[in-house]
């Protein structure tokens, strides 16, 4: 769906709904109707089926949808009278709403209620189409960011187990030439000699050296020039009869800086049979040809993509945090303690990996929070604690679309549920939460206790322990608090670095018991 051009179709909606609420709000049955943008009906109620071939012969007749002036517009079909708006949204018609009505003397009076409503209806499924619209476009961004993220976290990891620094770029070219189902991709910096390339061929290439020749060539000294990302996608493109002549494969390369000057080049090349080459893709050719330049300098490459990745993870939280200043940094520690505790847990590379982005983006729901309630600086009311417990299903409903993200979605949408069955979204109790889930808790109870709020200021580490224990086995697992207290009494150094207060008599009191 896009809102540039809306449908209501692209809609899963209780149409049934409104007209329930159209007919309380007339004191009558209505033959309510809804429409696309062309005007086809998408919808009647099954006891008015008859209203799908009754605008078929209106069609058929001449009739056409449109909307002379603001209101409820009409139009007079012999024995019946269609009375439609449209729906509109910014400024374009997603849609119609109409009813059937039996022609009368005293219609126009009878109908202004039905005018009024058919207003609301219409302005309710305009909401219902822009939260939608919202949602899939907050989706489609954070589906974008993820793909930088993981490719810029697979760097790390990979980087870290390597020596040579030749055998670091081609394993990265591997691992892009997958991730961007691209032929062949290469490393050329023909100031040190060096032209390194993978493949992952749809078929084959018998000159792939000359290929490679080309690349180090023109390719080269076209992009040195320019400083500028390259793409041909057309093989009447004008550039070919200077860059790859008689080649008719498709090309994005990137420039690679090294102190403001092009040293190197990044291509990725495809056979003509695939797809083009995006700008999209050209994004994503930019974010490795920026970490290719680190990887001349092997003692900072660690220390450059951890801070890509931790700036890349406060642009995907901030949307949340912005709204309330009270909660800002919470991702960001409940992320760090809930990997502490996952890694003393010796959970797995993917259980870890899956962990790593669903206590990240575990509070990303609270988007959809309003922010009388979120930034509230007082105790909330029932109602206002409602709101706040849509959160964890709003996070699944935003991170679900995203297909990679599958394995994080659990823990992000459980993170509430308490452990004797008492918590949301689902009441899930014990073993039945996700692993992840429950971890989370842990970690987001800490913060909570620890953290100031507009009513209260924040507690000491040792409180805050000493309510966790409190509530193990009716809110927490027992046995991640058992970890997490086993992580606390090394004195990690986070204690400090987030500011968490200490209480030293506590502390005492605590050593003594043990």
């Amino acid at each position: 769906m896009s809102l540039n051009s809306p449908s209501l179709p692209d809609l899963d909606l209780d149409y049934a709904r409104y007209a329930r609420w159209l007919q309380r709000s007339c004191g009558r049955e209505l033959a309510l109707l809804v429409c696309d943008a062309a005007g086809t009906p998408c919808w009647s109620a099954p006891q008015h089926a008859d209203l799908a071939p009754w605008l078929a012969q209106l069609a058929a007749g001449g009739f056409a949808w449109g909307a002379a002036g603001d209101g409820m517009q009409r139009h007079d079909a012999g024995d019946f009278t269609l009375l439609y708006i449209p729906v509109t949204v910014k400024g374009k018609t997603a849609g119609w709403v109409g009813v059937r009505e039996t022609a009368a003397a005293d219609a126009p009076f009878a109908w202004d209620a039905l005018a009024e409503g058919l207003e609301d209806v219409a302005a309710a499924l305009a909401d219902e189409f822009t939260r939608q619209g919202e949602l899939d476009s907050m989706a489609g961004e954070l589906s974008d960011r993820y793909e930088e993220l993981h490719l810029v976290y697979a760097i790390d990891r990979q980087v870290q187990d390597m020596d040579s620094g030749e055998d670091v770029f081609g394993s990265l070219l591997e691992s892009w030439a997958e991730h961007m189902d691209a032929d062949v991709a290469a490393f050329i910096k023909p100031g040190e000699n060096l032209c390194v390339s993978a493949t992952n061929l749809s078929k084959p290439i018998h000159n792939l050296d000359l290929v490679l020749v080309e690349m180090r060539g023109d390719l080269y000294r076209f992009a040195h020039s320019s400083r500028q990302p390259l793409v041909m996608n057309e093989p009447d493109d004008p550039r070919r009869a200077y860059i790859f002549t008689d080649m008719p494969f498709k090309i994005l390369c990137c420039p690679v800086f090294q102190d403001k000057s092009v040293v190197a080049i990044l291509v990725l090349l495809n056979h003509a049979h695939k797809d083009d080459f995006s700008n999209s893709d050209r994004k994503l050719g930019e974010v490795l040809a920026n970490h290719l330049s680190s990887l001349s300098r092997m003692h900072s490459m660690l220390a450059e993509t951890s801070k890509f990745n931790t700036q890349m993870a406060a642009a995907l939280i901030e949307a949340v945090e912005a709204k309330d200043p009270y909660t800002r940094g919470h991702s960001e520690r409940v992320h760090h303690i809930a990997m502490e505790i996952g890694r003393a847990l010796r959970l797995p590379a993917r259980e870890l990996d899956n962990l790593f982005w669903g206590s990240l983006l575990h509070d990303v729901g609270k988007i959809g929070i309003p922010d009388a309630v979120l930034c509230k600086p007082g105790r909330l009311t029932r109602d206002e604690f409602t709101f706040i417990m849509v959160h964890p299903e709003r996070s699944y409903e935003i991170l679900r679309h995203i297909d990679r993200l599958q394995g994080a979605v659990p823990g992000a949408r459980h993170h509430q549920e308490k452990y004797d069955g008492t918590g949301y979204p689902h009441g899930l109790a014990g073993n039945d939460i996700p692993y992840n889930a429950r971890i989370i808790a842990v970690a987001d109870t800490y913060d909570s206790i620890t953290s100031s709020r507009a009513y209260r200021a924040g507690r000491s580490h040792e409180v805050a322990m000493a309510e966790i224990v409190r509530v193990a086995g009716t809110q927490l697992d027992p046995g991640i608090i058992a970890v997490f207290e086993q992580v606390c009494r090394l004195e990690p150094e986070w204690i400090a670095r987030f500011g968490i207060q200490r209480d030293a008599a506590l502390s005492a009191k605590a050593v003594e018991a043990a």
